[in-house]
């Protein structure tokens, strides 16, 4: 998939990219895989606000996705590649042989006709499901189980895969997409092949309308605040933060601040950190 550029008519156009959607195929979803997605604008159930700069934004629909991949040994054919405005990476709709419709994250390279399915003894092909035990050493995946029978939780975005790189035991090593080393169990599923859409990451919104279409509302400067806003706020011109490092709104660390718990359980199965 490209990107689409603009002349610079305008000083926003300037600066605007777009993806060209060469991979779409169908541009209205299922019906049947819909689900009310409700607007909450950062606020939990009394009102306030926990999460701040959301609200606004278009309309959505959620398109429900099967990150299961429970239908074992039944072929099924892609019968259209979808855009989703959930998530970054592209969708594919899929027909099983009993006529079941579905969705899955589309990888790159995955073709309307192709056959997909998810099968311990499936070929090698992206888009075919299968337990990491039985996937040779080096194979690129992603949707990638963290517990048997849970659904896809690693390697979800666009451009993205982690990487086989070890068998031992009941469990596999995976190399991610951060970086990091981690072993999960063999009888975990995972999806062959790199997610498609990778040109993601290089689209440019060009101007805050774009922002505010996907639901953000703006952010302000701490250092632009008053002291009773906000720790950095306050003192006479342009001032430093005052501390010995920034601070969120709650006067906690922030920008490299370790929020994992020392102790948690997973902890052992991580063999080499991100950083």
């Amino acid at each position: 998939m490209g990107i689409k550029r603009f002349r610079p008519t305008t000083p926003s156009l300037r600066n605007t990219t777009v993806s060209d959607f060469s991979e779409i195929t169908k541009k209205t979803p299922e019906k049947s895989l819909l689900a009310v997605k409700k607007e909450k604008a950062g606020r939990n159930a009394q009102g306030k606000i926990t999460v701040r700069h959301q609200g606004g934004g278009n309309r959505q629909k959620y398109r429900i996705i099967d990150f299961k991949r429970n239908k074992e040994d039944m072929n099924a054919e892609v019968i259209g590649i979808e855009y989703d405005p959930n998530r970054t990476a592209n969708i594919a709709l899929i027909k099983y042989e009993d006529g079941t419709l579905s969705y899955i994250i589309a990888p790159k390279g995955l073709k309307v006709g192709a056959t997909v399915v998810s099968s311990d003894k499936a070929d090698i092909m992206p888009g075919n499901c299968i337990k990491l035990a039985n996937i040779p050493l080096g194979t690129l995946v992603h949707n990638i189980e963290l517990n048997p029978g849970q659904g896809a939780k690693l390697a979800r975005v666009a451009g993205q895969s982690a990487q086989l790189m070890a068998k031992e035991g009941k469990y596999a090593t995976l190399r991610l997409p951060s970086g990091e080393m981690r072993r999960v169990l063999a009888n975990c599923k995972a999806t062959i092949g790199v997610i498609g859409n990778e040109e993601h990451e290089n689209i440019k919104l060009g101007k805050a309308g774009r922002t505010r279409n996907l639901g953000k509302r703006p952010e302000v400067r701490g250092s632009a605040m008053n002291p009773n806003d906000h720790p950095h706020g306050g003192g006479e011109g342009k001032a430093p933060v005052g501390h010995s490092g920034p601070m969120t709104p709650w006067g906690k660390p922030a920008l490299g601040y370790k929020t994992r718990p020392k102790h948690k359980k997973s902890n052992r199965l991580i063999t080499k950190r991100r950083k």
